[in-house]
């Protein structure tokens, strides 16, 4: 029976890549019939590739479809994409939606490599593409402010809390103000950055300035945006 399509779901965790091979057939039937794991390093991620090389048939390519997951997909993404590989991201609601229609409602690293190898058998997908270094820059300077600002909030909160016993402890009070003091810093150095940044690139600047007119968007909105689009 002829094969019409080959994927490769890829379930990523910071240490290994569980992964499940499929195809659909010519009478659109889909096999998911090969499961393994293999290490989240670039030695693993050779011994993935030699192995579905061995499980596959060469007139097809092969998609190696994966799920968004922070940072820990990058080095496999970037690989892939090195070595000419079709490699697609798929956002993990997409992938927890597709899930909850799936006869199995177990959840495992298993399933969900499964299901990821079945989403991409069914659907047609997009061909990733890595980011602009231009806005990877951008997107690594938001997510860091982000953080920090995150980290503020509960410091601010634990001052508050402090503050409000009725025998706070001074010296936890001076360390804490201390901490408010530092991320902020650290905060107005990350957007002083951002600012030099969008100074020294003409077309940046310009296109924040055009998504800017836009009610209600301000600068920092629209560098975000950009960043976690690749420049949309």
């Amino acid at each position: 029976m002829e094969i019409l399509k080959q994927v490769l779901g890829i379930d990523v965790a910071q240490k290994e890549l569980v992964v499940t091979l499929g195809r659909m057939n010519e009478d659109l039937s889909i096999d998911l019939y090969s499961h393994k794991v293999f290490r989240n390093t670039n030695s693993g991620i050779v011994s993935m590739i030699k192995w579905v090389k061995k499980l596959t048939i060469s007139e097809v390519p092969v998609s190696y479809v994966m799920e968004a997951t922070g940072v820990y997909h990058q080095k496999l993404a970037y690989y892939l994409d090195e070595n000419l590989f079709e490699v697609s991201i798929v956002m993990p609601n997409k992938i927890s939606n597709y899930m909850r229609t799936l006869e199995n409602k177990t959840i495992t690293d298993k399933s969900c490599s499964a299901a990821i190898a079945q989403f991409g058998l069914e659907r047609k997908l997009e061909r990733w593409q890595r980011p602009d270094p231009l806005y990877k820059t951008l997107q690594q300077l938001t997510r860091e402010r982000d953080q920090i600002v995150t980290e503020r909030v509960m410091v601010k909160n634990m001052l508050h809390a402090e503050e409000t016993e009725a025998e706070s402890n001074s010296s936890s009070v001076k360390r804490l103000k201390a901490r408010i003091k530092f991320l902020s810093k650290q905060e107005n150095e990350i957007k002083q950055e951002i600012e030099n940044y969008i100074k020294n690139h003409a077309d940046l600047k310009r296109d924040i300035e055009r998504i800017c007119t836009i009610p209600g968007v301000g600068q920092l909105t629209a560098v975000i945006v950009l960043a976690e689009t690749n420049g949309l």
